[in-house]
């Protein structure tokens, strides 16, 4: 079972796509119920929205439903959001609190699918990682993500259409960060920094600046690019290539920004 693709490309910027899979292996999918066969959740057409932005970019794309294991969950189950809603390693329900399963998964699936699924994946991001930052002395990981607009489980409200996580700073440099929120607030589109999504565990266990590792995360709201937030989950393709206007915009300037970063 293959459970990453990945594609070496010559730049400082990694893109790293943990939740667009749609495989669901044979004795995962006799399992769920008819809800979690919709994988609802899934990032819908992320990796098409990102695809030949600009030159020189790594992938890292995972194929495994998010609802076989979460990869951007940590290893150990600890929640991301202490005190606040969120699902965990194998999800139990969908965002809305809906279940998923008809033979809830234990203890034991965990532990399959981390090591089937979640370590093999961090793997293959953490040698992409140590190659870029080999060859340019710098790599900026930028861990792509999309969600519904609307969930009240997980939030209130509309969720902005750029939510920008740095873990509050701490996983890039300042100037990185800068310049990330100063293309999304000129771009059109609503936005927000470290709003309800700081950065997954992709974000927040790789980005550590000081060693040349620059992360950031990005949920984009599905409303800025899907025509429907519900099934099929069709790409609209006006809003999609607004935003990759935007989305072109802030890889070319981390790009840009990176090779300063390593001899800053």
């Amino acid at each position: 079972m293959q459970v990453v693709q990945v594609h070496e490309g010559d730049g400082p910027v990694i893109l790293a796509f943990p939740h667009v899979g749609t495989e669901v292996p044979s004795e995962v999918w006799a399992r769920l119920n008819d809800e979690g066969r919709v994988l609802r959740d899934t990032d819908w057409h992320i990796h098409e929205l990102y695809a030949g932005l600009i030159p020189g970019l790594t992938t890292v794309t995972a194929t495994q439903s998010r609802y076989v294991i979460d990869l951007n969950r940590d290893p150990s189950g600890v929640s991301l959001y202490p005190g606040q809603t969120t699902t965990g390693l194998i999800p139990e329900t969908t965002f809305d609190n809906v279940p998923i399963w008809s033979q809830p998964p234990g203890a034991a699936d965990v532990a399959h699918w981390l090591e089937a699924v979640h370590r093999p994946y961090h793997a293959a991001l953490a040698a992409e990682v140590a190659r870029v930052r080999a060859r340019h002395g710098v790599a900026v990981l930028y861990d792509c993500h999309s969600i519904r607009s609307e969930i009240p489980w997980l939030f209130p409200g509309t969720l902005p259409e750029l939510n920008i996580g740095t873990n509050n700073g701490t996983t890039c440099a300042p100037a990185l960060e800068q310049a990330v929120t100063q293309i999304a607030a000129t771009s059109g589109h609503s936005w927000v920094l470290n709003g309800r999504f700081k950065g997954g565990w992709t974000t927040r266990h790789y980005g550590r600046p000081e060693t040349g590792v620059h992360a950031i995360q990005m949920e984009l709201s599905q409303i800025s690019h899907l025509g429907a937030e519900e099934p099929p989950f069709a790409l609209d393709p006006a809003r999609a290539t607004h935003l990759r206007k935007t989305l072109t915009e802030i890889l070319a300037t981390l790009a840009d920004l990176a090779p300063r970063l390593a001899h800053s």
